[in-house]
């Protein structure tokens, strides 16, 4: 089975929230991963945002972050651009080229390659 978990939910917020839609897919991750599952983790929409922030040693996501590193595939490239995020050196994906913009990850070609989609 492969798993990508998709993290859309804004650090902006402010709320437990989204605090709690992050840690919970970076668990689901370290779950599957631990389980000797495929799983591959993207950061898209405002979710963008998250990478800089779980990449400061003082977030209460941090280590758990850095446990799953090896998953993360990426950022979207057109949401990291429109809401003006730090990729941290993460790849930029585009496979989904949407006119007018730098491109998105392809949820159908995640599909495609036999990947069940979560968002958190």
């Amino acid at each position: 089975m492969k798993t990508a978990i998709v993290i859309l939910s804004d650090p902006k917020a402010n709320s437990e929230e989204a605090l709690g839609r992050v840690f919970n897919a970076l668990a689901s991750a370290h779950e599957f991963k631990s389980a000797g599952q495929t799983v591959q983790v993207l950061f898209a929409g405002t979710g963008t945002r998250w990478p800089a922030l779980l990449n400061q040693a003082a977030h209460p996501a941090h280590a758990l972050f850095k446990q799953v590193l090896d998953t993360v595939v990426g950022v979207s490239c057109g949401c990291t651009d429109v809401f003006g995020a730090d990729d941290q050196g993460l790849a930029r994906l585009t496979a989904n080229a949407v006119p007018g913009t730098t491109g998105f990850p392809s949820l159908l070609g995640l599909q495609r390659d036999g990947f069940h989609v979560l968002t958190f």
